[in-house]
């Protein structure tokens, strides 16, 4: 190697290390932690759903209610994780439960996710899904985003998501940034299970799944 060609190498090395420092700075900049912290695939899993929305809302009407749940099935699945998710909102009571009836209320839990989106996601009509940022979390990692409806208004919703073995998945919702999905359900799941046990709970979940319309 010539003491010139060392010289363009090194000039060329030096300019990659500004350009990756400078997006490392961009990163602090934008979501308020270091690069270490920052995890793309958490965000990339929101987004991911988000588009997995718009796509069934733009073929709603066309797709109907069921078309819409066959849509959605696989992308909440892939997204959420449910099992942790059910595991969570019956609380002190999972432990006492047998694996078929764990199996079965974490499938009743699926079945109504899947029927609520499918209901609340039916036609598109301007509307906008942004994820905003991301910033490490206790329990994970939180991904901010916003939806804007199609009378302009905006919500905040964050998402907990969390690595396991299948990905990036998410783990609880916050509607206004703060309001638990997985604590407004656990305090509905304790009610059903001190009156109707286990089944009760199935039962109760699957119905309002099949109220939604879901197949």
């Amino acid at each position: 190697m010539t003491g010139r060609s060392g010289k363009r190498i090194a000039r060329v090395l030096l300019r990659y290390r500004l350009i990756f420092a400078a997006i490392g700075i961009g990163i602090v900049g934008a979501f308020g932690c270091n690069a270490e912290a920052f995890e793309p695939g958490a965000s990339a899993t929101v987004r991911s759903f988000y588009d997995a929305l718009l796509t069934v809302m733009r073929n709603g009407q066309t797709l109907g209610m069921r078309g819409r749940y066959s849509q959605l099935e696989p992308a909440v699945s892939r997204t959420f994780d449910i099992p942790f998710m059910t595991r969570l909102a019956i609380g002190p009571d999972w432990s006492g439960l047998s694996e078929l009836e764990r199996q079965r209320v974490t499938d009743a839990f699926r079945r109504y996710v899947v029927a609520v989106y499918a209901d609340r996601f039916q036609s598109y009509k301007g509307q906008q899904m942004d994820v905003l940022g991301e910033r490490p979390s206790s329990n994970g990692v939180l991904v901010s985003s916003r939806i804007i409806k199609a009378d302009g208004n905006p919500v905040a919703i964050n998402y907990l998501v969390k690595q396991n073995g299948s990905g990036w998945q998410v783990t609880d919702v916050f509607f206004e940034g703060t309001i638990s999905e997985m604590a407004t359900r656990r305090s509905e799941f304790a009610s059903v299970l001190r009156t109707s046990g286990i089944q009760g709970l199935i039962q109760v979940l699957n119905r309002k799944a099949d109220d939604l319309g879901g197949s």
